[in-house]
């Protein structure tokens, strides 16, 4: 049974475990990218942005949830509760990841399915997402939970498909 929860330092060890996992690999969500040294201080931006408290210039108020199992942090998903024009043009709602050697059990359609739920909770009507082009399996799991083509953006040398939940 997997559990979606706010980050909490009971997990500070799995946490820690999952950074490591992931090693040089693009993090997704961008909150995994926070400085992880100090875990309170973490913890503490986490938290400031949900209550959108000192957000940096360009984010959003946003949602960090962590999905366990048995005390270990399978994936992490990360919930704007509004969009910008710079996030609406290419970022979207939803960012997730699932920790490397949880992936291919069908986890992040799991995590995606509840993710797209917390955004509706929020009052969100029509919940973008936004993957690489090239990503197959961020792709599937996003058409699987609804997601329908809206257009494909190219940024520099990527392409950048945005797909809508409505």
């Amino acid at each position: 049974m997997y559990q979606l929860i706010l980050p909490t330092a009971d997990l500070q060890a799995s946490y820690l475990d999952y950074i490591a996992e992931l090693g040089d690999e693009e993090r997704y969500p961008f909150p995994l990218d926070f400085d992880h040294n100090d875990f309170p201080a973490l913890l503490q931006r986490i938290e400031n942005f949900r209550l959108d408290i000192d957000i940096p210039e360009g984010f959003v108020q946003s949602t960090t949830l962590w999905l366990v199992s048995d005390n270990d942090i399978v994936g992490c998903t990360n919930i704007r509760h509004r969009l910008n024009a710079k996030i609406e043009h290419c970022g979207g709602h939803i960012g997730l990841g699932i920790r490397p050697r949880y992936r291919g059990q069908g986890l992040g359609i799991e995590l995606m399915q509840r993710s797209i739920d917390k955004t509706r909770e929020l009052g969100v009507q029509t919940v973008h997402i936004h993957c690489h082009t090239n990503n197959e399996p961020s792709r599937r799991m996003i058409e699987a939970c609804g997601g329908q083509l809206h257009s494909t953006i190219t940024l520099g040398d990527e392409n950048v498909s945005r797909y809508l939940v409505k």
